[in-house]
């Protein structure tokens, strides 16, 4: 008889490529749209602060997640600290900065969009990753798949070690990696200069 096959993480490569793409395709459709608020009124400056304040929430969200998480991922079954109240907190904090830089562009649609199409990718992605942990770790991951919300977080279930061990370069790399929210900042501020400017043509004004 044949031997079962180990069950296999499920390809990362897949998701990054899947949110590139949705990047380039959101500053793609960017460039050629504005907002129908004027950058000077109070409603497009308050969206552009509470914009920045999403993308701040994501960079030290995702750098809480993987204090806990580090290089264990798919090693060892987290279950404290943000992992005590979602599964996916790293894909929560990501989703949170994905719908910040809709704001931060002006557009209430924009934000949503972007939201709920990283949401879905995120979701997708996490469906493919808890099928791989039920293999791995069997009854314990089973049971705290039944007590943990997927994604939208549970406060009342937070709780955390009295020690824990991280890794400095897991750090490392995903401060790196939450600097690419950060950037989308200046990279709209440009867009809106050359498009006022006269320098980029305005095909679509969105809400």
């Amino acid at each position: 008889m044949d031997a079962i096959p180990a069950p296999q993480p499920f390809d990362q490569r897949r998701r990054l490529l899947a949110v590139q793409l949705m990047s380039v395709a959101a500053l793609a459709g960017l460039v050629v749209s504005r907002p129908l608020w004027s950058e000077t009124s109070w409603i497009h400056e308050a969206m552009e602060v509470t914009g920045v304040g999403l993308i701040l929430v994501c960079m030290f969200g995702r750098l809480w997640s993987i204090l806990y998480v580090g290089s264990r991922k798919n090693s060892e079954l987290v279950t404290s600290g943000p992992y005590s109240i979602t599964r996916n907190p790293l894909y929560l904090f990501s989703t949170i900065g994905v719908f910040g830089v809709g704001l931060v562009f002006g557009t209430v649609l924009v934000a949503l969009v972007l939201g709920w199409l990283s949401y879905l990718v995120f979701s997708l992605t996490a469906q493919r990753e808890a099928a791989y942990l039920r293999g791995k770790f069997g009854p314990a991951y089973l049971a705290y798949e039944a007590s943990t919300p997927a994604f939208w977080p549970d406060p009342r279930l937070y709780h955390q070690p009295d020690e824990m061990v991280f890794s400095p370069a897991a750090l490392k790399r995903t401060f790196v990696d939450a600097l690419y929210f950060l950037l989308m900042f200046p990279l709209i501020e440009g867009v809106e200069y050359l498009q006022t400017g006269g320098y980029l043509p305005t095909l679509l004004w969105l809400p």
